[in-house]
């Protein structure tokens, strides 16, 4: 399935600081063509890139007081290789973290879904999450957690995700956070879904139901958002002037619609 990605960023820096970026297809996506470029004028900025045990790809810089130019195009094909998931993985992802608090939800999950275990689990987690929280642009803030998406049941992709990760480390399934391009998703930005770990694969969870997980495109793997923001910067002021985000299928006929049932892996 060829998808075509691209991403654009017009930052306004307001001194020389340290950014981090995670906005390029992660290790293992079949990239067969890919262009990244950081822009100041007429000079241009060459980033260190560096990849974590996860598969995610974080370009580092310093750049200097201005407005800074970020372009990211990539054409992507065919399926991804995942990284071999050991036995510590499986244990932090079954640990509470800063936006899934695993342990503050868990006298809920223990109630709303006892006796419950795997594809029976993951249908009903997926289920009460997108039955119960309304997306809401605008609404929701850098600093929400799953709990706070419980008690008010609004939310953002992110607020879903680390929802439905709260809910099923909860209930002993491993469970992690992905930042994905999405074709089709509207409105259009990079996107978020849960991962759940069942009989030794990771399988997609995105209870907003925005996205066709078939044709997701990982940028970056973790805990929960802290662990994936696109952009993260020690230093300075940097204020992010626009941001384009845009994925696509091309040449390919419309498939069925995903009916968020079967067992989906990011491909």
């Amino acid at each position: 399935m060829p998808r075509r990605v691209t991403a654009e960023l017009d930052l306004d820096l307001g001194a020389s600081v340290d950014l981090i970026f995670q906005i390029t297809a992660a290790r293992g996506a079949p990239v067969v063509d890919e262009k990244l470029t950081f822009a100041q004028g007429e000079r241009r900025y060459s980033a260190t890139e560096l990849v974590d045990q996860a598969g995610s790809r974080l370009h580092r810089l310093t750049a200097e007081e201005g407005p800074l130019s970020v372009r990211y195009d990539a054409l992507v094909i065919g399926p991804a290789q995942s990284p071999r998931t050991s036995d510590l993985d499986t244990i932090g992802y079954l640990r509470p973290s800063r936006y899934c608090q695993s342990d503050e939800v868990f006298a809920q999950a223990r109630r709303q879904f006892r006796g419950l275990v795997g594809r029976d689990l993951l249908a009903a987690v997926s289920g009460f999450v997108a039955s119960t929280v309304t997306y809401t642009p605008g609404l929701s803030f850098g600093t929400d957690s799953a709990v706070t998406t419980l008690a008010t049941g609004q939310g953002v992709c992110r607020d879903y995700a680390h929802l439905v990760i709260a809910l099923l480390r909860a209930m002993d399934m491993p469970a992690r956070y992905a930042a994905c391009f999405a074709p089709g998703l509207d409105p259009m930005d990079f996107h978020a879904v849960a991962e759940a770990y069942l009989d030794g694969a990771w399988y997609v969870v995105d209870a907003t139901r925005l996205a066709d997980r078939r044709s997701l495109v990982r940028i970056a793997t973790g805990r929960d958002a802290a662990d994936c923001a696109f952009l993260s910067y020690h230093g300075g002021y940097v204020g992010l002037e626009r941001m384009r985000v845009d994925a696509a299928i091309e040449g390919v006929d419309a498939t069925e619609p995903d009916d968020h049932e079967v067992l989906v892996q990011i491909a």
